[in-house]
């Protein structure tokens, strides 16, 4: 089976077969598998990328993608049967970013039914520190039915290379953590998505981080649900990681306590960021949503001002590279 992988991916390498047509690398821990690691069968991949499917398992591997065109799937019946964990915090390698426990920088990735996690906060021996789970910042990107499991800084949903914006569509997804947990300054659109908060005594769902009022980036979740382990404390929306940060929720279920003002200032009583930043809600429900207690700074919006923020109207009318993701409605 080694043999035909690697033959698949040089006919795509020489002959330019696209990643549709191309025979998927297949990983598993099963000895006569193609290749028993992720990261083996990205390096096996061409350099437009192609299709990898991985077999439910538990791999415990760091793992880099750098080439664009990468589509990762787990075959097995549910996003827990794949688990790929690490346990990087930034405090022991240099970095926020170099804690994830997978990087992707390439464009037009995929990812679709399988977990990303770290669980370096799971060994109460290891001091507090950021530790990523997934760090994603190439354009067009598409993740679907995938776990993502962390504490702190769980997600970095970020710009590409040399400060060029990035595209990103979550569809779908779990994703849990408590402080900042999905960060970053990407162009990101989150739809029926879940987000929980863990047992912390903070939780901060966002920390977006769009750094000038022209910058085309925002982070937007649309009929996505907010929960929290009972011993959650002092639960937030967001708070702005950068002045301009700006984050919006679209007909979100809060199934979580969260706090009466509904976001925080980055650092209260050092920063002012809350009256530059914008924060929006638009149809909230559940025991979290409080429109009338809002912070003053932040907005309830009308239909017509959430119709700017549609998916179709996020991304300006350029989905075609959406074609590629799950199905959805505009």
């Amino acid at each position: 089976m080694r043999i035909f992988a690697l033959f698949a991916a040089v006919l795509a390498g020489c002959f330019g077969i696209s990643a549709a047509r191309a025979q998927p690398l297949l990983v598993s821990h099963a000895e006569r598998a193609a290749y028993h690691s992720l990261q083996a069968a990205i390096d096996a991949l061409p350099a437009q990328g192609g299709d990898i499917q991985i077999a439910p398992g538990i791999y415990r591997e760091k793992v880099k993608v750098f080439k664009s065109g990468v589509h990762i799937k787990g075959s097995g019946r549910m996003p827990g049967d794949t688990v790929i964990v690490y346990g990087d915090g930034a405090i022991n390698v240099g970095g926020t970013i170099r804690s994830a426990t997978l990087d992707a920088s390439g464009d037009d990735f995929r990812l679709d039914n399988l977990t990303i996690q770290n669980d370096y906060a799971l060994n109460s021996a290891n001091p507090a520190s950021q530790a990523v789970a997934l760090s994603v910042t190439g354009d067009r990107d598409i993740i679907s039915r995938v776990r993502l499991l962390g504490a702190q800084d769980t997600l970095f949903a970020g710009k590409g290379q040399n400060g060029r914006m990035s595209r990103q569509y979550f569809s779908d997804c779990y994703i849990e953590g408590h402080v900042d947990f999905i960060f970053g300054n990407a162009k990101a659109y989150f739809r029926h998505c879940e987000l929980h908060g863990i047992a912390n005594q903070a939780v901060v769902y966002t920390a977006q981080s769009k750094a000038a009022p022209d910058e085309d980036s925002a982070y937007v979740f649309e009929h996505c649900i907010l929960t929290a382990d009972s011993a959650a404390r002092d639960v937030a929306l967001g708070r702005p990681w950068r002045p301009y940060a700006t984050v919006v929720f679209l007909s979100t279920k809060l199934d979580a306590p969260v706090v009466a003002e509904g976001w925080r200032e980055w650092a209260p009583g050092k920063t002012n960021s809350l009256r530059t930043a914008y924060y929006a809600e638009y149809k909230s429900t559940g025991v979290g949503a409080n429109p009338a207690g809002r912070e003053p700074y932040s907005h309830q919006l009308t239909d017509g001002e959430a119709a700017k923020w549609s998916l179709k109207a996020f991304f300006a009318g350029a989905t075609d590279w959406l074609s590629a993701g799950p199905s959805r409605s505009e």
